[in-house]
């Protein structure tokens, strides 16, 4: 296979989303625009990712670094044609294919840039991904022969009135060899309306040569751009419906599958079940017949297969949540396994530590892992049964098949099978209630 590199143009300045946070930066399914561009390219195999920024962006380029990719500076932005130009230096050497890409684009997937790839390698010198747009707009259109030829690419500023009829429009993203591609962007003039240098015109130019080109047709939600806030919501939702599609196509039940929102790594297993309202932060496992009851909130946990969860549960980084366990509701579990068939289903707080098998958690019990300082642990043994309303704080540990009384403070650890009691004597004062309410009316009167 030729070797394949990518250009990300990131160096926009995203003004219309009026953030402090750079246009990119901004999730889709709880990961940034410019992580899922180089995901994409990254899945194409691409050994060379280059990531166009801009001087007014330094966070842009930041994240890039720490994605392992390289970047480069294009200041001024001169337009599209000029921000490819800037990564030449950064594919020195390199020989091969290359593809143009944007980071406001979240839902290209490298099976669509793929798509171009193919098409170079069938004899294509520039392959042009292209959609038909339900309302052209804006978009630039592209010009066809009778042979499928792409003939040219006009922006809409610049296009006739026959030339704005088209519905055929350019996504932006092309692919060719990079030693062509660079060739041709030497060419280009700023000759048009606004004054830039439009990546565009490299299609005019190779066809004045005598080259080909062609285009291949995307879903026009996959080349969805964001420029706003409003756009940025409409990505979120196209991405969510199509991975809750492809969730439920592998077997996955969903009641009210438009209320429940994945992350973007989110796994289930084909015979889950997700009931309404759920919301998945990264990293979340759900295993086969595991039962997500409505209004949960889980994000970087593990709940194994046959596990119930919910409703109003919390799951926070570092849960794993046992096969057949439950956690019910108003229950949060943070950093804690729970072990096969264990029990917690009402009002608890579980953090730092280990629940065994089979042990029963009783309503309102907190594991109190927090001094102000530091974080302890606190491991419950398998078949334990901790009574309601108990405080375990840690650091302690309760012996497999101990209890411990309901209110207790248990502050040491607890040997196997035993009963552990943290109580006042109880005292009793006669009438004293009675009194009381005298006493309150008397001055209420006064």
């Amino acid at each position: 296979m030729t070797a394949r590199a990518a250009v990300i143009l990131a160096a926009g300045q995203g003004t219309r989303m009026k953030s402090p946070t750079p246009k990119v930066l901004h999730p889709v399914a709880g990961r940034s625009m410019l992580d899922h561009a180089i995901d994409a390219a990254q899945a194409l195999g691409c050994e060379r990712v280059v990531v166009v920024v801009g001087a007014h962006s330094p966070e842009v380029g930041e994240r890039a670094k720490a994605r392992g990719v390289k970047i480069a500076l294009q200041d001024p932005p001169l337009g599209t044609g000029h921000a490819v130009l800037a990564a030449r230096e950064a594919l020195d050497g390199f020989s091969g294919d290359v593809v143009v890409t944007y980071a406001d684009v979240p839902l290209l997937t490298a099976e669509c840039i793929g798509s171009l790839f193919d098409l170079h390698s069938q004899g294509a010198d520039l392959a042009v991904l292209g959609f038909q747009a339900a309302d052209p707009a804006a978009y630039g259109r592209l010009i066809i022969d009778p042979s499928q030829g792409l003939l040219r690419i006009v922006e809409a500023k610049d296009a006739s009135e026959a030339e704005l009829k088209v519905k055929s429009c350019n996504s932006g993203v092309l692919a060719a060899d990079a030693g062509l591609l660079f060739e041709l962007l030497g060419q280009v003039t700023n000759e048009n309306a606004k004054g830039e240098y439009y990546l565009t015109d490299v299609v005019g130019l190779a066809r004045g040569r005598g080259l080909t080109a062609k285009v291949a047709f995307a879903p026009e939600d996959t080349v969805h751009g964001v420029n706003s806030q409003a756009e940025l919501a409409t990505a979120e939702r196209l991405w969510q419906q199509r991975r809750r599609a492809e969730l439920m196509a592998e077997g996955v039940s969903m009641q009210a599958p438009e209320t429940v929102f994945l992350a973007w790594d989110t796994k289930v297993e084909g015979g889950a079940v997700i009931e309404p309202n759920v919301v998945f932060g990264p990293g979340v496992t759900v295993e086969s017949r595991a039962v997500i009851r409505a209004f949960s909130h889980l994000e970087g946990a593990v709940v194994r297969s046959g596990a119930l969860i919910g409703p109003y549960a919390r799951l926070r980084p570092g849960a794993d949540i046992g096969e057949d366990a439950h956690i019910g509701n108003f229950v949060e579990v943070k950093k804690v396994k729970v072990g096969a068939g264990a029990k917690a289903n009402h009002l608890s707080y579980l953090g730092d530590g280990t629940v065994g098998p089979k042990a029963n958690i009783g309503a309102g019990t907190i594991f109190c892992n927090y001094d102000g300082f530091d974080k302890f642990e606190t491991h419950v043994g398998a078949g334990a049964f901790i009574g309601s309303n108990t405080a375990l704080v840690a650091p302690v540990k309760v012996g497999d098949g101990a209890y411990t009384g309901s209110g207790s403070v248990i502050t040491k650890d607890v040997a196997a099978d035993a009963l552990a009691l943290e109580r006042c004597a109880q005292t009793e004062k006669p009438g004293w209630a009675a009194r009381f309410r005298q006493m309150k009316a008397a001055r209420k009167k006064k």
